[in-house]
């Protein structure tokens, strides 16, 4: 989202410059500040108790499929898509670790690849191995399978769980993804959605609130459909809708203000993209702070990154980074006179976000501010090399590029607002890079760069990676490009590695896992939907205005 490549602006003026004309304006402005929405007929309070009495229904339903364990699988997997598993964490842990522990001997390629795909999202190791009595002698698959739709969804969807070093699971994708190509014309709804929806995002890969809505109404067609789960879906979604619009009017406001204030009329206004995005990570109720700090942090870093590309020249990114480094009241007087205002807010906000902690978890702004000056460091790196006429080498440039998508700094800043379930463990675990914050960082440079890539360059732009693998090799950019996409392979596996090799961490990593998911949805089809917002609006729209009829 904050990983655009763009024509730097190369001013020398001290004043605020006029908006660069390639920026779309705010699609929203001000509409959820002043935005009703309809109550409908059914009151809030209405709506909390009967998810209350609902609760209490799909509760029930743990214990009535104690020991049936594909009973079991299909409930955790419809809680899942609902949008509602995290209503029953502890009820979803438990039955997960059961059904682990289970001996399971299906001959159901479906019911073998849920229960792979559901082990393995939740950091329970399960071997690729279980899918061999599907395929023949010579490793191939069976030709038994290639009419079973649902099974080669399974199937499909399970190999997005895999790690480095399974190519088994790399063929089990390309065969199953064929099979299903092959035959979309001749399936019927709702499993015809489903198969258009997973070949362009693997639900593994897809955010869960994003996929919901679209479930919900096939949940709804399903011959197994049970009717508390899908009424619960129906009004946790719109109880959830109504606090993030309340949310959204105080953040809009907030955000608003600052933009304002500051002046830096050259930047992207993107207040209610940045509220979506902390949203995809921190969706749930209990998470409205960590959601709120979350989104401020992300406005900062974006308001930082557009100086960086868009206006500073090179001497004003140097005062600039050295101010932040410093982070004291008395740097501001090296600022240029357009950015001060930015600083003092900068600071002004950490120190806002620090008051609302508590006592002892006030020392994780700490790691915050470290993450933000690191950010900062490595835009003056850019900023240094593109003055100078630079190309780095790949490597060099991933090492500073995978920081500067800002991802890192934002893996740390989701923290803040956490509960205790955030311990200095985790912060130290974000804020040294480890190879899960990492891949979500290469997963954002990459597929950016990609994106950034197809869309043409012309002469004032940045070099980008797949600049500098071509320029460090010699290659043409499709070779290039082909190398990057078997790259965001690479992260990916590499987070889903994480999940077995750090399981303690699993809260933390599942947010992780939530951003990288994300900044993959943001580029996809090589299109940057945080600049170029209306390819974003309907999403929003779906989350934050229209409910989910009752």
């Amino acid at each position: 989202m904050l990983t655009k490549r763009r024509p730097r602006v190369a001013c020398c003026v001290t004043g605020a410059p006029e908006r660069v004309r390639s920026f779309q304006p705010s699609l929203w402005a001000d509409f959820f500040v002043h935005y009703e929405p309809e109550l409908g007929q059914i009151s809030e309070e209405c709506m909390r108790m009967q998810a209350d009495k609902l609760k209490k229904d799909v509760d029930l339903l743990f214990r009535t499929v104690n020991t049936r364990v594909v009973e079991k699988m299909t409930l955790v997997d419809a809680l899942q898509r609902l949008g509602i598993d995290h209503l029953f964490q502890e009820r979803i842990s438990k039955a997960l670790q059961e059904i682990h522990m289970t001996d399971f001997n299906s001959c159901s390629l479906y019911e073998v690849g849920l229960r792979f795909r559901l082990l393995r999202e939740h950091g329970l190791w399960v071997s690729p191995d279980v899918f061999n009595k599907f395929k023949c002698q010579d490793g191939s698959f069976t030709k038994d399978i290639t009419t079973e739709p649902r099974g080669l969804l399974s199937l499909y969807n399970a190999g997005y769980l895999s790690i480095n070093g399974e190519p088994e699971l790399d063929e089990a994708i390309t065969f199953a993804r064929h099979h299903l190509e092959s035959m979309r014309g001749g399936l019927k709804y709702p499993l015809s959605e489903q198969v258009k929806r997973n070949l362009e995002i693997p639900l593994p890969r897809n955010l869960k609130k994003i996929d919901a809505p679209y479930y919900i109404a096939e949940y709804e067609q399903e011959q197994a459909c049970n009717t508390s789960m899908l009424e619960l879906a129906k009004v946790e979604f719109n109880l959830l809708q109504r606090l993030h619009q309340q949310e959204l009017h105080d953040f809009c406001q907030w955000g608003n203000n600052l933009y304002k204030e500051v002046g830096l009329s050259y930047s992207r206004d993107r207040i209610v993209e940045l509220y979506f995005w902390s949203y995809t990570v921190h969706y749930e109720e209990h998470h409205g702070h960590a959601r709120t700090i979350l989104a401020k942090v992300s406005v900062l870093v974006s308001l930082l990154d557009d100086t960086f590309d868009m206006h500073a020249t090179l001497e004003d990114g140097r005062k600039l980074n050295e101010a932040i480094q410093r982070w004291d009241d008395d740097a501001i007087c090296v600022l240029p006179e357009y950015l001060k205002m930015y600083y003092v807010k900068l600071t002004n906000t950490f120190n806002e976000i620090e008051g609302e902690l508590k006592q002892d978890h006030k020392y994780r702004v700490g790691y915050c501010r470290k993450a933000f000056q690191t950010l900062c460091r490595h835009f003056q790196l850019e900023s240094e090399w593109f003055h100078n006429n630079d190309i780095p080498s790949f490597e060099d440039h991933i090492n500073c590029s995978v920081i500067s998508t800002s991802t890192p700094t934002i893996c740390v800043a989701l923290l803040l607002g956490m509960g205790d379930e955030a311990t200095e463990e985790t912060f130290k675990w974000a804020i040294g890079c480890t190879d899960a914050v990492k891949a979500c960082g290469q997963v954002a440079r990459f597929m950016n760069d990609m994106a950034a890539f197809e869309h043409g360059k012309n002469k004032m732009d940045v070099a980008c990676s797949v600049d500098s693998y071509m320029n460090q090799h010699h290659v043409t950019s499709e070779v290039a490009i082909a190398v990057l996409d078997n790259l965001v392979e690479d992260a990916w596996k590499t987070i889903n590695r994480a999940r077995f090799e750090q399981r303690s961490l699993l809260p933390i990593l599942n947010r992780v896992a939530s951003l990288s998911k994300s900044m993959a949805w943001l580029f996809r089809d090589n299109i940057d939907r945080f600049t170029f917002s209306s390819g974003n609006k309907e999403k929003i729209k779906q989350q934050f205005i229209d409910p989910i009829p009752l």
